[in-house]
């Protein structure tokens, strides 16, 4: 696809879904993209307020237990290894990072429960680097548009970071997103909603099938 193509649908999906992204703090993004692994963002947001509410800050985390964690990110999906991981990551802040969250994404990696998708938040989100974090829906919508053909998460990374523009980086998670929740939904796209069809090398194929189905009612 070239990539007139590909800024003209950004710049469609942008018009519907986009916004312009909001800085937060490092930690708070760290501790952030941590409960919400696995958890719906209704769940880990107000998770992450609760707990930054309660402790403040890195060293507010350290002085409450474990258990007193858990009771308080509750009911974030595995909450009981997510507070584990949070004073993990707690520690090794204070003791190698003098307190600070890693700018580079090795070194965010290197943090327990910290992997590829996540690190790429904290750097987007939280430093404003132009990466793109790659998480189901990106995945999913990138495979039907033909901008990639793997489903694993690094390569996704590598061929969006070759074709899609330093400027359109940092956003297109987040329309992505919501495109995928409202639209291009994984194994059920509304393609006869959609309003990228006409550019989508996939969008006949679901078409099809939904007449299919549509016929044999």
């Amino acid at each position: 696809m070239k990539q007139k193509t590909i800024i003209t649908i950004i710049g469609i999906l942008n018009k519907v879904y986009g916004f312009r992204q909001r800085r937060y703090s490092p930690f708070r993004t760290l501790i952030g993209v941590v409960l919400s692994q696995r958890t719906k963002e209704e769940v880990s947001f107000p998770a992450t307020d609760r707990l930054l509410k309660k402790a403040k800050n890195l060293n507010g985390i350290l002085e409450l237990t474990e258990k007193e964690i858990e009771q308080i990110i509750y009911p974030v999906g595995f909450y009981r290894q997510k507070a584990e991981r949070i004073k993990q990551i707690c520690r090794i802040l204070k003791e190698d990072y003098e307190g600070n969250v890693p700018k580079t994404r090795d070194e965010l990696m290197k943090l327990p429960g910290v992997g590829g998708k996540s690190a790429d938040i904290v750097l987007s989100y939280a430093y404003g680097q132009p990466v793109i974090a790659c998480d189901v829906h990106v995945i999913w919508i990138s495979n039907q548009l033909g901008w990639t053909k793997s489903n694993n998460p690094e390569k996704v990374r590598e061929d969006l970071h070759i074709i899609i523009p330093v400027k359109y980086r940092r956003t297109l998670n987040d329309i992505l997103v919501q495109f995928g929740k409202e639209i291009c939904k994984t194994g059920r796209p509304k393609c006869y909603e959609c309003l990228i069809r006409k550019y989508c090398p996939s969008a006949g194929k679901w078409l099809r099938k939904y007449s299919k189905i549509h016929h044999s009612k």
